[in-house]
Order: structure tokens, then sequence, then C-alpha cells
């Protein structure tokens, strides 16, 4: 079984079910998940760089009570597609499991994500657990039931909302991740202080250098700090209808550079340090922050070694592809802009030249 590294439990409360979120370090994967398996049969995937490091022993503990089999997928934000969802229900159907199966996912947000959507859509409905390794997955995606796959126009534009049964984020695997992940995980943290909390921006710019350095027990803090803002929004919003949006600051101009630009070309956290940017300059345009806050949001990205530069995008070729973004309503944009640091807000009334003069503007 998982230690927690937190005495106190974090516990995900929505319409659904309540679900666990266990923050540990150095655990057996097998043992703290198992009882969450409610029934026989367990499909394990993940991709091919995760597997080497932490596959076999999962699936061999895991073997010794049910009957486990492995669906292992390519790496890479551009694989987070129907073929790779196809391949989850070929090893499902292959091994003839059913209603009583439990998907693990064990990898990132790409593998949560596809994982959590093959268990939504599979049987209509199936149960499945999340085990994040990386940080972005362990600060945010894994949490609160978002998943699905992109199309070619559109990151993300097909999935489900469907909650796990629970999360088991292991703050030792973070040891094998690229500081290029790293880093693009830092982007996420770094949002939740944006648009929730001006407190938590201040520990983070005395912080982050330890986070870089992979020290586990400040990261675990950092983890722990981002789930408790996710799970008190997603009690609050569990479909994103209103509040819960908010999670998306940086998002609708990130999006755009990672459709623009490839999947997978730019990283997700990438694309949405460089989108939260933007959406600050915008709301310093709108008279909400001003020089000084932008600047401080342009030192701690840079702190986090996150670019803050986006690619150079058509403005005509952005704002057609912001009108596929899952927040437009009634035909409308809608951007989350900081009414100042730690507070954000949910808005169409924006002037649109203002956009476009951000969206055409390079950053120095």
């Amino acid at each position: 079984m998982a230690t927690p590294l937190f005495n106190d439990g974090l516990t995900v409360h929505t319409q659904s079910h309540d679900y666990p979120i266990v923050i540990t370090e150095q655990c057996d994967m097998a043992a703290s998940i198992a009882p969450y398996i409610k029934g026989q049969q367990v499909l394990i995937v993940t991709n091919d760089t995760i597997a080497p490091l932490y596959l076999q022993p999962l699936q061999q503990q895991l073997a010794k009570s049910f009957t486990v089999a492995v669906c292992i997928l390519s790496d890479g934000e551009q694989y987070k597609n129907q073929d790779s969802i196809n391949k989850i229900y070929d090893t499902l159907m292959m091994h003839h499991f059913n209603r009583d199966v439990t998907l693990v996912a064990l990898g990132g947000g790409v593998v949560g994500d596809m994982t959590g959507f093959a268990a939504a859509s599979f049987m209509r409905g199936v149960d499945f657990i999340q085990i994040p390794t990386t940080l972005l997955s362990q600060v945010d995606s894994s949490v609160g039931g978002k998943t699905g796959i992109n199309h070619p126009q559109g990151k993300n534009m097909i999935g489900a909302f469907w909650q796990p049964q629970m999360v088991l984020a292991d703050m030792s695997t973070l040891q094998t991740l690229p500081a290029r992940e790293l880093s693009a995980g830092l982007a996420e943290v770094i949002k939740y202080a944006l648009i929730m909390d001006e407190g938590f921006l201040s520990w983070l710019e005395q912080n982050l250098p330890a986070m870089m350095a992979l020290d586990l027990a400040i990261l675990g803090k950092a983890v722990k700090r981002c789930c408790e803002y996710k799970a008190s929004v997603v009690a609050q919003d569990e479909r994103e209808s209103g509040v819960r949006a908010l999670l998306n600051f940086g998002h609708t101009f990130g999006h755009v550079i990672e459709t623009h630009e490839g999947y997978g070309n730019w990283l997700h956290g990438e694309a949405v340090a460089a989108g939260m940017l933007q959406a600050a300059e915008l709301s310093q345009k709108m008279g909400c922050l001003n020089s000084d806050d932008v600047a401080r949001i342009k030192r701690v990205l840079i702190l986090a070694n996150l670019p803050i530069t986006p690619p150079a995008i058509d403005v005509d070729t952005a704002l057609d592809l912001m009108g596929h973004d899952k927040k437009v309503k009634r035909g409308q944009i809608r951007l989350i802009l900081l009414k100042s640091i730690g507070q954000a807000v949910l808005t169409d009334d924006f002037d649109v030249q203002l956009l476009s003069d951000v969206l055409s503007q390079q950053v120095v």
C-alpha cells in the first residue's frame, strides 16, 4: 500500500462518485490500486517510453490477483487520436474483457486522457484508475475526469467526462522525467497560482529552483496544493459549465499553437505557458493588469525554463482556430483573462482588435 506523504487525505467530490488522490513516494503501485479494482480483469494502458520503466513490477504484482492484459501505445501528443483508442478497444476485445474490467492509465496526460476516454466508451462505461507519471498529469489532467482525443482541427475536441476510481501520484516517477517535460508540468502549476492564489505564486518564485532540481518533498507540496485547487473547482462544476472553465487559462491561446504547429512539436505545457503570457498581455491592454504584473508573470515562466514567445501565426488563422475552442458559445470566442494575479474571469467582453494586436505581436 502507498503511504501518503501527507496525513490528511485528499478526496475529489463529484456527482458521479467520490475518489481519493494519493500523493506518495516509492510506493508499491499494484498494492496501492488493488483495493479500487472491483472485478477480476485489468488492462494496463501505457506507452513505449513508460513501459520499460514501470510496467513490469505493476503487471507482475497485479497478475497474482487479477487477469491482466497490457496495451502499449506510441508516446506523444501526435498519437492522441482514434487509432490509439482503437488499439485499446482491440486489446479489450481480444481478451474478451467485459464490464468488470478496470483500465489502468500508467503514464502522462496523453495516456490518461485516452485511457479515460476508452473507459468511458467501452461497453458504455467501465472503471479506470490514474497513475500519472508526469508533473503535468499529477497536478492537472489526471484529476477531474476530462478525457478525450484530438482532432486535426482542434485539440481535445472528442471526449467525455468520466471520473477515475482513484489517482495515485508517486513523486518518485518524476526522477525519470526529462527536464523539458518537468518544465511543461510547471506551466500548469503556475497556472493555478495566476488564476487562484497570488500567495502561491510568491511561494513558487521561492521554490521553483528546488522543484526543478527534483526536490520531491517540495514537488509533493506543489502537487497537493494544485490538486486541492482542482478538487474544489471540480466539486462545484464537474462538467465545465461555469467556474471550471477558469482552469483553461492560457489554453485557448495555447491550443492554437499546438494545433497550428502540429501536435507534439510544442509540448502542451509549453504552449500553455506562451498562451498564458498572451492572455496576461490582453488583460493588461484591457486595463486589468499593469506592466509590473505582466513582467512578473514573464519572469516566473522564464524561471521555469518555459517559452514565452509564441510561433508566428497569421492572425486570421489564429482566430479561426480559436473558433473551434470548446468555450465558444453562440459563435462568440470566450477567453479566460486575469482581473488581477490570483483572480481570473471567463468573458466574451473584449475588443477583438486588442486580441488581434496580441496575436500579431512577438514577445521580447
